[in-house]
């Protein structure tokens, strides 16, 4: 029975929590502890890919973490109590099925080579294709928002500006330019080239 104890013990004294000093700056693997202590099995993903870049060969890390949709505003809320991150932009991709949206951030920026790139993929299915705005923790973020919204089709709960940005107001509604769908420009596009064969 004590040994059964013991080995609860030291099992609950593995999976601690790592404290995290603000004033210091983490390794990629203690980014990605960060996250997995904080989130567990929500964490569906993640991993390091370290490359040498420039005449130098510095090395440049990114990290990709992949999350379920449930956790998504929390994690961000995550990142920004470790430390305030640049949002370069989100990208967007039809995967079928699922829309998927890719956050690209950076921390600990401002010294060349020294940042990290931190990306956060997360999964919308299309019969319900929405998100809730980052705008409260970072607020650059409402052009990228923007335009997936009128790119992808998404929702973005509690955007503060719902406006267009690229597409005209009087471009169809219900057609998203990145969608590879029925709601693609598929049936707005002429083959020029199929028509010239045809002559």
């Amino acid at each position: 029975m004590a040994e059964k104890a013991k080995k609860t013990k030291t099992k609950k004294a593995e999976e601690k929590p790592v404290k995290v000093d603000k004033s210091k700056r983490l390794s990629p693997e203690e980014v990605v502890k960060y996250f997995k202590d904080e989130f567990k099995t929500k964490i569906l993903k993640a991993e390091i890919k370290r490359r040498a870049t420039g005449l130098k060969k510095k090395e440049f890390v990114n990290i990709w973490i992949k999350i379920d949709k449930s956790i998504f505003k929390p994690v961000v809320k995550h990142l920004c109590d470790l430390t305030f991150p640049h949002l370069a932009v989100t990208s967007g991709s039809d995967l079928g099925k699922t829309i998927e949206l890719t956050y690209h951030f950076s921390i600990y920026f401002g010294q060349y080579l020294e940042e990290i790139s931190l990306n956060i993929a997360v999964e919308l299915p299309k019969s319900k294709p929405e998100i809730e705005t980052i705008c409260d923790y970072i607020p650059g973020a409402l052009i990228t928002e923007r335009e997936k919204q009128e790119m992808l089709g998404i929702k973005v709960i509690g955007i503060p500006d719902t406006r267009r940005l690229f597409l005209p107001d009087d471009f169809p509604k219900d057609v998203y330019p990145w969608r590879k769908d029925e709601k693609g420009l598929e049936p707005y596009i002429r083959n020029l080239h199929d028509e010239v064969k045809k002559k």
